[in-house]
């Protein structure tokens, strides 16, 4: 197991246990990551606190993977962002909505690129509308397939 790796199966870890202070230093000072839903988001406590909200909407929240890849100083994980809504969920505009009670398995990828044992970039990709449908949250015209 490489570097990149090794951090991104760290990150992972202290995402899921809801560890704020060891998914900050997982990141490099001039980090920098790109959401689906809040656009860029700028060094690692920022990040963390990103990372943070979900823990805080999905208490029991965990990561099933379906791959894990490494290329060089790149990580690469695909799977699945599983948990149940009993914590309100932030929105990007500030407010706030109340716990669903419903559970989510959306699926996520994320790349991360590492130098000197630190992620400078790392790239979230997961359905939104996936994500709010799941939640109950779409107007009933927009959750039918």
């Amino acid at each position: 197991m490489g570097q990149a790796r090794e951090v991104m199966d760290r990150l992972t870890t202290a995402v899921t246990a809801r560890d704020k202070e060891t998914q900050a230093a997982c990141y490099a000072a001039d980090a920098v990551a790109f959401t689906p839903d809040e656009g860029e988001v700028a060094g690692p406590e920022a990040i963390s606190n990103y990372l943070s909200q979900f823990g805080e909407a999905f208490p029991d929240i965990s990561y099933e993977y379906a791959q894990k890849y490494e290329a060089g100083n790149v990580a690469i994980d695909e799977g699945f962002v599983v948990g149940t809504n009993t914590g309100p969920l932030p929105l990007p505009s500030g407010e706030t909505l109340p716990p669903t009670g419903k559970s989510i398995r959306v699926r996520s990828c994320d790349i991360a690129h590492v130098e000197g044992g630190l992620i400078t970039t790392h790239h979230f990709y997961f359905d939104q509308m996936e994500f709010l449908g799941q939640l109950g949250l779409l107007p009933e015209s927009l959750s039918k397939p």
